[in-house]
């Protein structure tokens, strides 16, 4: 059977489970994911042992760690992924919600509530913990899934979708809600990524490649999640005490992912007060520097080994412990850098001046601003979104963490007593 009729099958199959879906009450979806939590516990062992084979691979072909990084499951992170789900059961139900209701001078009634997508593709890399993720969330909304990871987490994916699948013993929810899509021939994402009239909705989630990819060839509808070439700006009000800790945890708390900062903007009136301390700090992280000509000449003084950055290093999204560090002139100044190399996914400034506050978040286009706070925060888990699709930077249907509200559409009920259009 060639790709396209794999995946017409799968989501034609998925489509009449995600009835059984459609027709069911919060309380038997949120069972669902608690038993999925349950589950995902249960067989732990399973679950490492499956992904320990991937890494091996991984490992074998030269992946680069921070794809290793994104691609390891360990005891916590599975637990986080259990407890992800048992934090959405806590959600309010998405669906169903009026969202405008008003009676028309005719008589009739209108009514504008949520519902969901239907059928659900998913385009990831490494990174098992999305198969978890988007399947509890997509369940949670009404969704089905087709979960098309990458062949790195092969063996991972299998036994969590698994496992997952074992959750519906018992329920009048079909497993076939959740359907995992073949990883072994790119074909599979072609025929995905082409399947319209069959998937409603595609979401990548990894490299900005993978994502310009999915978006340039896709006929299905996407939602584009994107790269995070994130900045700290420190402003020259900043308390410094606040600014060190913010940097080291937006660099260094774990640099693979999309919220990770990437370049340290430094009002150039602070630079020689603040810098040495800046730096010694990334070099005491073990964190790869790469400065504009006037921080080099700060680095240079202090023994500290910096690299001059390129053109291509401001706009680089480096996903390891490496940074860019700049100098600028104010608030206005740090915005036209970003404006020019950032990804328009997360901005941080640490400040106490609250006029270069207001300009700073007016004037960035961008997912999220974090006033004297760590980029990492920009994460669906830690906003109380339970777990997140993953990040949008568009503005059309979602921008930011998507939850469980961004996963549902809408449809018009209009509701007459005989009425006929003159």
């Amino acid at each position: 059977m060639n790709a396209t009729s794999v995946i017409e099958n799968l989501a034609n199959t998925a489509r009449m489970a995600a009835r059984t879906l459609a027709g069911s009450t919060s309380e038997a979806r949120n069972q669902i994911l608690l038993n999925i939590a349950d589950e995902l516990e249960k067989n732990l062992e399973a679950i490492l042992e499956a992904n320990q084979k991937d890494m091996a691979d991984a490992k074998a072909s030269g992946m680069n760690q921070s794809l290793q990084d994104r691609l390891l499951l360990t005891k916590a992170r599975v637990e986080s992924m259990a407890n992800a789900a048992r934090q959405i059961t806590k959600l309010p139900d998405p669906l169903n919600k009026v969202l405008v209701e008003r009676n028309l001078d005719n008589g009739l009634n209108l009514k504008q509530k949520t519902v969901p997508f239907g059928v659900v593709g998913m385009v990831y890399e490494a990174r098992p913990n999305v198969t978890v993720d988007a399947a509890v969330i997509l369940i949670k909304s009404g969704n089905a899934a087709l979960l098309r990871g990458s062949s790195s987490a092969a063996n991972s994916n299998k036994v969590l979708i698994e496992v997952m699948r074992r959750a519906f013993n018992k329920t009048d929810i079909s497993p076939d809600v959740i359907q995992l899509v073949p990883s072994d021939d790119r074909s599979s994402v072609t025929a995905l990524l082409t399947a319209r009239g069959y998937v409603d909705l595609v979401i990548p989630r990894g490299s900005a490649s993978l994502i310009r990819m999915v978006v340039d060839e896709s006929t299905v509808p996407t939602i584009e999640t994107g790269a995070g070439v994130c900045h700290v700006y420190v402003d020259k009000s900043a308390d410094l005490e606040k600014a060190i800790p913010i940097l080291i945890n937006s660099k260094c708390n774990r640099p693979s992912t999309c919220n990770a900062a990437e370049t340290l903007l430094v009002d150039k009136s602070i630079a020689d007060k603040f810098l040495p301390i800046a730096f010694k700090a990334l070099a005491d992280a073990n964190v790869v520097i790469n400065t504009d000509k006037a921080s080099k000449v700060i680095a240079d003084k202090l023994g500290i080994a910096t690299k001059l950055a390129t053109e291509e290093s401001w706009s680089t999204e480096y996903g390891t412990l490496e940074i860019n560090v700049g100098q600028v002139d104010g608030v206005k100044n740090a915005i036209d850098h970003i404006s020019k190399y950032g990804t328009k996914h997360t901005e941080a400034i640490v400040a106490e001046d609250k006029e270069a506050i207001e300009i700073f978040s007016n004037l960035n286009d961008c997912v999220a601003v974090m006033i004297n706070t760590s980029t990492r925060f920009t994460d669906g888990e830690q906003m109380g979104f339970g777990a997140e699709i993953g990040i949008s930077n568009q503005k059309l249907h979602a921008r930011g963490p998507m939850g469980l509200e961004q996963m549902t559409t809408t449809t018009w009920i209009v509701s007459g007593n005989g009425q006929i259009r003159k």
